[in-house]
């Protein structure tokens, strides 16, 4: 009996010290996402409310710099470089700290995002980007602390920061028409050399068209002649010799043999050997 006693006892013990009460937190993690033309762009932050207290100018003074946001500071995320008054913002992740004012905002983009709130030893050369955003009172207050991606085109969006009754927006930029310029020059000028080689070494290794094999990887080889890759030769003399072209497979392993040597690549060097030595060369 003093046996199971003991027993229920360690039993509901370990129930005690492994049971843990859950229970909402008073500033909820929130994650946005949104596409801005081809960029992503994602924010991580807390979402603290206002709960009859007084915010801007009193919980959160004018003047003073804020994590923008509860808990672990604020943290935006770019796919890409971003403009944002005409500065660049380079691609990466930034915490979010501001200096809220009655009539505008200091928004700072610092560089170091592993600070739980305001960082107690502030670095300036860890600022990326500062700007400064006007403040907008609006006519109904906003419980709980929102940020959110406003006024969304092609080329630009806002990240706008709402809580109380004040909103602010950062706007920026990001480089779509660039990107898009740039990939139609790509598509209209046909494929690329990695392209070419892409679909020899497929029709070679899949045993099919052997001569379509060999033009491709000859297109391949052409594009790059400025600026050899000695694995692009070292495919073409393995297409030319399965064409029955050995001269051709010969030429093509001897340039590949030079420029591995060069790129001092035993493998390649070792393989190209052996095969001239096969082909008689």
């Amino acid at each position: 009996m003093k046996k199971i006693l003991l027993g229920l006892f360690v039993a509901s013990l370990t129930l005690s010290v492994n049971a843990q009460i859950k229970t909402p937190q008073p500033s909820p993690l929130s994650k946005l996402e949104q596409k801005v033309g081809l960029t992503d762009v994602s924010v991580e932050y807390s979402r603290p409310g206002v709960k009859g207290r007084k915010v801007f100018g009193d919980l959160v003074p004018f003047g003073a710099k804020w994590r923008t946001g509860a808990n672990k500071n604020t943290m935006i995320t770019f796919s890409q470089d971003v403009m944002i008054d005409g500065k660049t913002l380079k691609k990466g992740s930034y915490a979010i700290f501001t200096e809220p004012g009655a009539t505008s905002w200091k928004v700072m983009f610092y560089n170091d995002t592993n600070n739980w709130g305001t960082p107690r030893k502030w670095d300036d050369s860890k600022v990326a980007l500062t700007t400064t955003a006007s403040v907008i009172k609006m006519p109904m207050n906003i419980e709980t602390f929102t940020l959110s991606f406003d006024d969304i085109t092609n080329s630009s969006a806002v990240l706008g920061i709402l809580w109380e009754n004040t909103y602010v927006g950062v706007k920026f930029s990001v480089p779509t028409d660039k990107a898009v310029e740039a990939s139609i020059a790509s598509v209209m000028s046909g494929p690329a050399p990695n392209d070419y080689y892409a679909a020899a070494s497929y029709y070679m290794a899949e045993g099919k068209d052997i001569k379509k094999a060999m033009m491709w990887i000859d297109k391949a080889v052409d594009m790059t002649s400025a600026k050899p890759r000695f694995w692009y030769l070292r495919k073409q003399s393995l297409i030319h010799a399965k064409a029955g072209d050995k001269k051709g497979a010969i030429k093509a392993a001897k340039a590949s043999l030079k420029h591995a040597e060069e790129a001092k690549n035993a493998d390649y060097v070792k393989m190209n050997k052996d095969s001239l030595k096969e082909w008689g060369a």
